[in-house]
């Protein structure tokens, strides 16, 4: 299984002004969310992108990833029918291929200048399966991730096989459901904001019918039909949507970042002024 093909859903109606913020990233150059988002793709050998996006937001984004290096188009999502919906309009572009899927609102800054969406593919190249990136996550911030439970593989530290599925769980469904082996109580293992899909996924989201489509469901139906895998990310992932998850980005590349004492000196400088204040 090769994977040379990615999806970026990026439709959301409250959310269509994050693809075009704008950062500094580690080598202190000025880019977009989407930008970011496309780079993190192209890093993972991928050659095709299809973003989903609302009606009308083709041309504006098209500005934002013109030097990606990576043949990009665009499909616009008509009916507002949930995350799940998004990804399965681009099912002519993925045809009966695997593909890598990322969510517009969240920036990946991996760990040690590493591509959290490389390690990604090439797990799912060697597994030829699906394989989900997931984070160990403490439990008050299961509101906002879908969740996995499942075992590990003997012998490979950090990949699960995924068992159950259950999006943006409570906490007793955590506790009685997605327990996994080896982690410590309160924490459980939740969605990344990225996946290695396989054309199995796309035929499930198509069975669906509702006016909330959710790939969460889909994902679940499929760890009961084939083998899908989990990979525990040491990289970290900014929801931009949320407070300050913007700030928490640009601060995150700042740190890993060729700019990285005179931020640090900046910081403390703040710091130190605002205590002084208290």
């Amino acid at each position: 299984m090769q994977v040379k093909k990615a999806v970026i859903t990026a439709a959301a109606k409250a959310q269509r002004a994050l693809p075009m913020q704008t950062l500094v990233d580690e080598h202190g150059t000025e880019r977009s969310v989407l930008s970011l988002i496309v780079q993190e793709a192209v890093r993972a050998g991928i050659e095709d992108i299809c973003v989903v996006v609302y009606p009308g937001d083709a041309d504006p984004y098209s500005k934002l990833v013109q030097d990606s290096g990576a043949r990009v188009r665009f499909i616009e999502q008509h009916e507002p029918r949930g995350y799940g919906h998004a990804v399965w309009c681009a099912r002519e572009f993925t045809g009966g291929d695997a593909f890598l899927h990322l969510v517009g609102d969240h920036i990946y800054v991996g760990e040690n200048g590493r591509s959290s969406a490389r390690a990604l593919v090439d797990t799912a190249e060697a597994e030829a399966c699906a394989v989900s990136a997931v984070q160990v996550t403490r439990e008050n911030l299961l509101p906002y991730f879908g969740a996995v439970g499942g075992q590990q593989i003997a012998g490979h530290p950090g990949l699960y096989r995924v068992e159950t599925v259950i999006e943006k769980p409570t906490p007793t469904e955590a506790e009685q459901e997605l327990v996994v082996p080896g982690l410590r109580s309160g924490y459980y293992l939740c969605f990344h904001g990225m996946h290695v899909l396989t054309p199995a996924v796309m035929d499930l989201l198509g069975t669906r019918d509702s006016r909330n489509v959710t790939l969460s469901s889909a994902l679940a139906e499929l760890a009961q039909r084939e083998q899908y895998l989990a990979l525990v990310q040491s990289g970290r992932r900014f929801d931009a949507g949320v407070k300050y998850g913007l700030f928490y980005a640009q601060l995150a590349l700042a740190l890993c970042g060729a700019d990285r004492e005179r931020v640090l000196a900046q910081l403390l400088e703040v710091v130190a002024a605002g205590s002084a204040q208290g």
